[in-house]
């Protein structure tokens, strides 16, 4: 079954709202087995509406729009269908009577434009909308059916789940488990996964975030559970241990586990992250029982006064070097009593520092056994400009707590970065 989704709304187009909506609408219709085929946006324009329904039947079996239904003039969903089946709009007794009675129990007066949203393209179904006014519809045109869905996101969301995505999944099977990595680019999640891309009945989607990919697995068929089953298994086997987790399993709570586990704590000390890895770190609840504390020592002199870095080595290299990031992690982990410390030194830009260039990171871990281990992370600089600070601070805490849970786990540094000695 392919789906294509129309949103109507010059708000939309216009920016004034985000376009929520599709987003949604697309993860619900893929979590049922369902395959959107695209997305498209448009304003409030009779024809408009018209031509994007029209050429998207002429591609999918199914278009769902939002948007259009409510009672002003400018809500011309339905009246776009009835042009598009080539019939007139009718009042439907039922929809004009429950209209008047919500309309009457909220003690208000019916507004005479109030009953357009009574008026439906002549032999369309209309769907029941538990949780607002305007009811849906369902038209069937050459090519396909169209279903049209209100713009108000609770009351398209009700009426999804109650009546458009039991009707369109019907009994399609679907099994899915989304793997996470970190450290690794998408490109080489995807060339490593070729073997599975052409498993029968598996489906793989990349999600991509700074120094993350997800891979989500999706199996169909009769035997979906067996299937993904083998799939998820070999995604494993091809990509080792740069898989972290699955489903809900985030970074921060992998570690925690981990840490709990092994009744150890950790500490962390930041520098161009300014407390962001304090920050996910203490994200989840009971999280103080393994994350012992932390300092931002933004300021180069305080990584000497409050971590014990060596005064010498600042001066010689500056605050951005790997002897850096493995004394701000040994200083953090001894003065705060944690078993493990993690630092981060770089820069994340948008002008070089000390003549490091923008995207030179070194993380520090230092742990109970050994010297603490530094990496560099292999960043690509996103772009130019003030906007790749923060997505390098992103990076940043990503690496760091990969590198973190490496450590623990005895793991070498990874393909996300290079061990520096």
């Amino acid at each position: 079954m392919r789906v294509e989704l129309v949103t109507v709304g010059d708000e939309l187009l216009l920016g004034d709202t985000v376009n929520g909506n599709a987003a949604w609408m697309g993860q619900r219709l893929a979590e049922h087995g369902l395959e959107v085929t695209r997305s498209v946006v448009v304003g409030d324009e009779l024809d408009a509406i018209i031509g994007a329904v029209t050429e998207a039947l002429g591609r999918a079996d199914a278009v769902i729009t939002t948007g259009g239904l409510g009672p002003t003039y400018d809500d011309l969903t339905r009246d776009a269908l009835a042009a598009a089946a080539g019939v007139g709009l009718v009042r439907d007794p039922a929809l004009e009577r429950r209209l008047r009675e919500r309309v009457a129990a909220a003690g208000r007066e019916l507004q005479p434009m109030a009953l357009r949203m009574a008026d439906v393209p002549e032999g369309a179904g209309v769907l029941g909308n538990s949780a607002g006014s305007a009811a849906g519809l369902r038209v069937e045109l050459p090519g396909g059916v169209v279903y049209a869905l209100p713009g108000v996101p609770f009351e398209m969301r009700t009426m999804m789940d109650e009546v458009v995505l039991p009707e369109l999944a019907g009994e399609t099977r679907v099994a899915r488990v989304t793997l996470r990595t970190a450290g690794l680019w998408e490109s080489v999640v995807a060339t490593g996964l070729a073997p599975v891309e052409a498993m029968d009945g598996i489906r793989l989607a990349y999600l991509p975030d700074p120094a993350e990919v997800k891979i989500r697995i999706t199996a169909s068929g009769p035997d979906a559970p067996r299937r993904l089953e083998e799939a998820e298994r070999a995604c494993r086997e091809l990509l080792g241990d740069a898989v972290y987790g699955a489903g809900d399993q985030t970074l921060d709570r992998v570690i925690h586990r981990l840490l709990g586990e092994r009744s150890a704590t950790v500490a962390t000390a930041e520098s161009l992250t300014g407390g962001l890895i304090g920050a996910e770190l203490t994200r989840m609840p009971g999280s103080s029982a393994t994350y012992a504390g932390g300092m931002v020592t933004y300021a180069t002199a305080l990584k000497e006064e409050l971590l014990g870095v060596p005064g010498q080595v600042l001066k010689e290299h500056g605050a951005v070097h790997p002897d850096v990031a493995r004394a701000m992690a040994a200083g953090v982990r001894e003065r705060v009593g944690a078993t493990y410390g993690v630092a981060v030194t770089g820069v994340a830009g948008p002008e070089p520092q000390d003549g490091r260039p923008v995207g030179t990171i070194f993380v520090g871990v230092a742990g109970p056994e050994g010297e603490p281990k530094v990496i560099r992370p292999l960043l690509p600089v996103p772009g130019t400009g003030a906007e790749i600070r923060g997505v390098i601070r992103r990076m940043t805490v990503v690496h760091a707590l990969e590198q973190l849970r490496r450590v623990i786990l005895g793991l070498d540094a990874g393909p996300g970065g290079e061990a520096v000695p």
